[in-house]
């Protein structure tokens, strides 16, 4: 597993990378006002994925081992060409960000159809395609922005958008011929059993999972209403920072996933998830130390004088950053043992705090309220999972402590690699 973890770490880190230089060039191409528009649409378009990943989205990790990979993947596509179109339709309906209705279907389609084949990558433990489509996804979409700027002249906030589409058409296409050549076509058909466990599974996972993403986006929406799209584009920078933080800790939780519903034993899930946040507290120890020590000078220049308060934000949000990506290996080792009550559980809370706190505090204190919100919604999610995995395992001490060894385990595995 620590193999697959540093080779999959070293993954999510370039990804990192690249997300920063995304965002870096967003902000200064297309300033706040843009970058809210950006965060808004991607909003929607995750909106649409919780919808759409009831079929393409764990489900698809889950039952690759348990069912043929044919049927599985039947269902998963059609359902994400039926969603990827409704959902933004009603949206559109909604009159919620209509004007980009043909992007949103367009990303909310192929990002589902691609979702599936990256799925269906980690339930059959190939962590290599992982990790090298999901570095893809960011390096592609860079590589086609440049193009419709520098080769088409274009250079709308619109271009954003049309290069998400172009990067995630062409990555599905091409790791589709990857897993159709190992699959029979024989072997595709309906199934009411496969159909039945896929949608059980799928929209427990994915109503938790929803939930969760109002309490990572639902400030968006709170913001916009109360203090304009401009301050979505600033508050959005320290979202952007989290989740691309996130990407690295996630590494671990994937693959710690994949073992957990790979495995035979209780006890070797329990001991690996322990490892896993071990892991996880020292990277994060590192992440928020360099949140801490960077300049606020540093994050004006990088972004542009608008995203000036971009530490201030930061430092409010980490000790929420923090306990949800620390917590997220206890989330992926109940889903992986399909104990999903309690991924819903916290999600609501969460989501409760949310929504009551933001009436109260954004109107008050705009982007800083929305910072206050967002923390105390992470801290409160990630104290009911620790509370739940304490129950219902052994308690030691040492699950707390780094000892040597971890460091010196850690140190050795970069150095090999």
């Amino acid at each position: 597993m620590k193999l697959t973890v540093i080779k999959t770490f070293i993954s999510r880190f370039l990804i990192l990378i690249l997300s920063f230089g995304l965002v870096i060039y967003s902000t200064n191409m297309w300033g706040s006002e843009g970058k809210g528009t950006i965060s808004i649409v991607i909003a929607n378009a995750a909106a649409v994925s919780f919808f759409s990943s009831i079929f393409s989205g764990s489900s698809t990790s889950y039952f690759a081992s348990k069912f043929k990979i044919e049927k599985v993947l039947l269902y998963a596509y059609l359902w994400s060409l039926v969603t990827g179109i409704l959902i933004p339709l009603a949206f559109s309906l909604a009159s919620i960000q209509s004007g980009y209705l043909p992007y949103l279907i367009g990303i909310s389609v192929f990002s589902s159809l691609l979702s599936t084949n990256i799925n269906l990558f980690v339930g059959t433990q190939n962590i290599r395609k992982f990790n090298i489509y999901t570095v893809l996804q960011q390096l592609v979409h860079i590589v086609f922005i440049g193009i419709f700027i520098y080769l088409f002249n274009i250079k709308d906030v619109s271009v954003y958008f049309l290069a998400q589409i172009g990067c995630l058409g062409l990555l599905f296409f091409t790791s589709f011929f990857q897993i159709i050549r190992k699959c029979s076509i024989s072997e595709i058909s309906f199934s009411k059993e496969v159909s039945r466990n896929m949608f059980e599974y799928g929209w427990k996972t994915q109503l938790s999972a929803f939930v969760q993403f109002l309490n990572y986006r639902l400030s968006f929406y709170f913001l916009e209403h109360f203090e304009g799209i401009a301050s979505v584009g600033i508050f959005s920078i320290g979202i952007t920072f989290s989740e691309a933080i996130w990407t690295i800790t996630r590494s671990i939780a994937v693959v710690l996933y994949s073992d957990v519903v790979n495995s035979k034993s209780r006890e070797e899930s329990i001991e690996k998830t322990k490892s896993s946040l071990k892991l996880t507290f020292i990277l994060m120890l590192g992440f928020v130390l360099g949140i801490i020590i960077i300049p606020a000078q540093v994050y004006e220049m990088i972004f542009g004088r608008e995203f000036r308060n971009t530490k201030e934000i930061m430092l409010l949000l980490s000790p929420g950053i923090f306990a949800i990506a620390v917590s997220d290996m206890i989330g992926y080792y109940f889903s992986g043992i399909r104990e999903l009550k309690i991924l819903n559980v916290k999600a609501i809370v969460g989501l409760v705090i949310t929504v009551v706190f933001s009436f109260i505090a954004i109107p008050r204190w705009g982007i800083l309220g929305a910072c206050f919100v967002t923390t105390f919604s992470y801290l409160a999610s990630a104290f009911l999972l620790f509370r739940k995995f304490y129950r219902s395992t052994e308690f030691k001490l040492s699950d707390f402590m780094i000892s040597k060894e971890d460091i010196h385990l850690l140190k050795a595995k970069f150095i090999k690699k």
